[in-house]
């Protein structure tokens, strides 16, 4: 992944081809990447049909686990992309894995999430209850939608203090919708670690989303990619977890993530790709270049760091090509650390 010296990386096998063309498969984020609140998000559909006709393959991971693969492989064939329920990956998938390998098979489990999560249970052998009565021995949470009863996390609570291993298909605070960004499964998972905090030791759940290892071992064991290209719209679940796994990365910014947070990123959240939506899959990106008074051009864009600012200048066609010079320059200059200074500025030049 991304290194202080070496910003944005093309690695020598894509050889200023396309993503498409460069990797085998395509490990899509769904929530802010193909879809955001139910709808299909601008351009997603011509740009994953065109994927598959080139014949990169197609996999969707989500950390949303309130769904079944099925429901959302039929979601996105109604929205006009064509998917099977086997290529679909989600953290209930991974979290379920991960305790039908520390639990018993038929082991009762208090779940706390959607129809997602009580399915891929059902599959791991484990039953799911809905009361921290009805005998589990673990909890688990995911996200359960908005309309999930406040209950529900008074249950996990009561299990949780009763000493019970707790578990989290993932730890996302926020989620898009259509109508805006709205709290995500770590939200709730905070709500029960409030309600809990009084015992000794505080107790901590074992979660498998992204950007963990467990979710990233579930998608390879589902996909058999071999040159998988993440693509997602957060730092630090999709770009974070594509570190973790030592490959490389598409951020587009559909989502939760902006231009000013990607300026300001540690290293383990910079990606190797950024565009604008999923027609960057079909777009080769150029590489910023060191500069002969210094920093880092692209595009007919020029960045630099001076007196500890950001400076941007030249007139590029593509303001993504002056993000990218931005970025080259930003996160040379702040090495394993952040640089802030100057970033509105630069940005607003780019009127990103």
């Amino acid at each position: 992944m991304t290194g202080p010296h070496r910003p944005i990386r093309t690695r020598p096998r894509s050889c200023g081809r396309p993503p498409a063309e460069a990797y085998d498969t395509a490990l899509l984020d769904l929530d802010g990447v193909v879809y955001a609140g139910g709808e299909a998000v601008p351009h997603a559909v011509e740009a994953l049909a065109e994927a598959r006709g080139a014949g990169m393959r197609l996999a969707y991971v989500t950390n949303n686990a309130a769904r079944t693969p099925r429901t959302v492989a039929e979601h996105l064939t109604r929205l006009g992309v064509p998917a099977e329920p086997e290529e679909v990956v989600t953290s209930a998938q991974a979290v379920a894995r991960m305790i039908a390998e520390d639990l018993p098979a038929g082991s009762r489990v208090l779940c706390v999430g959607g129809e997602g999560l009580a399915v891929a249970l059902r599959e791991r052998g484990l039953e799911p209850v809905e009361s921290a009565d009805d005998g589990p021995v673990a909890v688990v949470q995911g996200y359960g939608g908005p309309e999930m009863p406040w209950g529900r996390l008074a249950e996990a609570a009561i299990a949780v203090g009763r000493g019970l291993p707790w578990y989290a298909s993932n730890t996302d605070l926020t989620i898009p919708s259509g109508r805006g960004i709205t709290p995500g499964n770590g939200a709730a998972v905070e709500a029960v670690r409030i309600a809990t905090r009084w015992m000794r030791p505080a107790p901590e759940p074992k979660v498998a989303g992204k950007p963990l290892p467990p979710m990233h071992r579930e998608t390879i064991l589902r996909t058999g990619a071999e040159r998988p290209l993440v693509v997602g719209d957060r730092l630090d679940t999709d770009i974070e977890g594509a570190y973790a796994g030592g490959v490389d990365s598409l951020l587009v910014l559909t989502g939760v993530t902006d231009a000013a947070q990607l300026l300001t990123a540690r290293p383990e959240h910079r990606p190797t790709y950024v565009a604008a939506d999923l027609r960057g899959l079909h777009r080769a990106q150029p590489e910023p270049v060191a500069a002969p008074g210094g920093g880092f051009s692209c595009g007919g864009w020029t960045a630099s760091v001076r007196d500890g600012a950001l400076v941007l200048e030249g007139e590029g066609d593509d303001p993504l090509d002056g993000l990218r010079a931005l970025c080259a320059a930003a996160w040379t200059d702040a090495g394993e650390g952040v640089l802030r200074a100057g970033t509105d500025k630069a940005l607003a030049v780019l009127g990103l």
